[in-house]
């Protein structure tokens, strides 16, 4: 049996962020549904016998809380597992039926979900059950995400490490399996990121200023003070204002030239190509003394960025964003730190962690894989370079001699011939694996990699645990 490339819907469900998308196509497209993983509930309501059709999902859930409601939030996919399946059923409701207008009755669509690793067998049934009997979809396969997100790379072996809001999963994969003993996770993400360099940012006392005049009638709460400042990092960050340096990190030469127009064009990188030209053809025509001003803003890596009707300029320390990510103690004392005692733990002294854990012979291939994705790599480039760097110590053993001793490790990235993904670094890792594998799941007439309606009324619910081999 095949599907319609149109008619097959994709969800990656992560902690905090499912993506979905409906139809395949030759160049695979980004998700078109991208919403938070939380649902609410009004206050006066009783979450032990609330119905799903009872929460709120999506934008009318972000109506709800604009218009001033009292309402309760829940994230059920928070903790890596499904906390409740009312809740969890009601997201995906609404992104089936709400943003990809599936119909029930006549559902001739297959899904392809992708969820967190380690869900026992009784959760595959019960998403099973789900999807078949309160759905009604045309079939239904299960990845996780770590492999959707390592197969997006095209490769079968590496370590994935995925930043996510409030913690970070890393996950040892070799030859396409999942080394269980290994994952590990901790309690540090991109909040704990945003608190940081919020706090640094307040001792910037001309951007203090600008945003929040001395003189002004209406003096600034610290709660006003710390919104104001999470949404001005967020804005930073999310128009690429961004980089993470890296041990022993060089500058990008710029070509002279092109030489290779046919490079250029595949690579996608015709704006930039041209960009660059206009720049040095400015900085040619320009006199001598505004080069020597070009060349001093440069070197104090000034920007000035729009935000709120204001036009407020920073300066290197927004470059700090990431910095606890690696060095985790500089979160002490910040208020509003998510990090708790696990977080304490640097990135990559629980890379190296993890990666120990698993086989001597394995780690050479493992190394050969490294792989930084969550939303955070969409907008900041230059983590897993940094990561990949302070890592060298985790690989060197002198007094291990031997051809399984890893001399490298290699930084994985989306492959460039997927042309919606260019600008989005490898934050859509695991919507582009997940695609790739519901393109051979459902198009393939001879292996069966996923149940279909006639084999969920025949074996029932068990029938996805023979075409999960996570659970083998």
């Amino acid at each position: 049996m095949s599907f319609r490339d149109a008619s097959v819907v994709v969800i990656e469900t992560g902690r905090t962020v499912v993506r979905a998308g409906l139809g395949l196509h030759e160049l695979l497209k980004t998700p078109s549904v991208i919403i938070q993983a939380r649902v609410g509930l009004g206050k006066n309501a009783n979450a032990s016998n609330a119905s799903v059709n009872d929460y709120l999902v999506g934008t009318q859930l972000d109506d709800t809380l604009a218009a001033g409601q009292d309402i309760a939030i829940s994230w059920p996919f928070a903790d890596g597992g499904i906390k409740d399946w009312t809740q969890a059923e009601a997201i995906w409701k609404y992104v089936l039926f709400n943003r990809l207008e599936r119909r029930r009755a006549q559902n001739e669509s297959p899904v392809l979900l992708a969820i967190s690793p380690g869900q026992s067998r009784d959760a595959y049934e019960r998403i099973s059950q789900i999807f078949f009997e309160r759905f009604n979809v045309a079939g239904l396969g299960i990845l996780e995400r770590p492999m959707a997100q390592l197969y997006a790379t095209i490769s079968l072996s590496g370590v994935v490490v995925d930043i996510e809001y409030d913690k970070t999963d890393i996950t040892p994969i070799y030859e396409g399996f999942i080394q269980r003993p290994a994952r590990t996770t901790i309690s540090i993400g991109i909040r704990d990121c945003q608190n940081y360099l919020a706090h640094i940012l307040r001792s910037n006392q001309s951007l203090m200023n600008s945003l929040f005049p001395p003189d002004s009638d209406t003096p600034s709460t610290d709660e006003v003070v710390q919104e104001t400042l999470l949404a001005l990092v967020k804005q930073i960050y999310e128009e690429g204002l961004v980089k993470v340096p890296s041990d022993g990190e060089t500058a990008v030469v710029e070509d002279d030239g092109v030489t290779d127009i046919a490079a250029i064009v595949v690579a996608g990188r015709e704006k930039a190509v041209i960009e660059s030209g206009m720049k040095k053809r400015a900085i040619a025509k320009a006199t001598a003394a505004e080069q020597a001003r070009a060349r001093e803003i440069e070197a104090l890596d000034l920007v000035t960025v729009q935000f709120r009707d204001k036009s407020v300029t920073l300066g290197k320390e927004r470059h700090r964003l990431c910095e606890p990510l690696f060095d985790p103690t500089l979160l002490n004392g910040i208020e509003s730190s998510g990090a708790g005692v696990d977080a304490r733990i640097s990135l990559q002294h629980a890379v190296g962690h993890a990666v120990s854990q698993t086989d001597v012979d394995m780690r050479q291939y493992i190394w050969q894989g490294l792989l930084v994705t969550g939303d955070l790599t969409r907008h900041v480039r230059g983590i897993a370079v940094a990561l990949q760097s302070r890592l060298s110590p985790f690989i060197v053993y002198p007094e291990l001699q031997t051809d399984v001793q890893p001399r490298s490790i290699k930084v994985l990235g989306l492959p460039e011939y997927y042309p919606e993904y260019r600008d989005t670094g490898e934050g859509f890792a695991a919507f582009l694996g997940s695609s790739i594998v519901a393109k051979l799941t459902f198009g393939n007439t001879h292996d069966k990699n996923f149940v279909s309606k006639a084999d969920y009324s025949q074996k029932g619910p068990r029938s996805i645990i023979e075409m999960s081999p996570a659970l083998l």
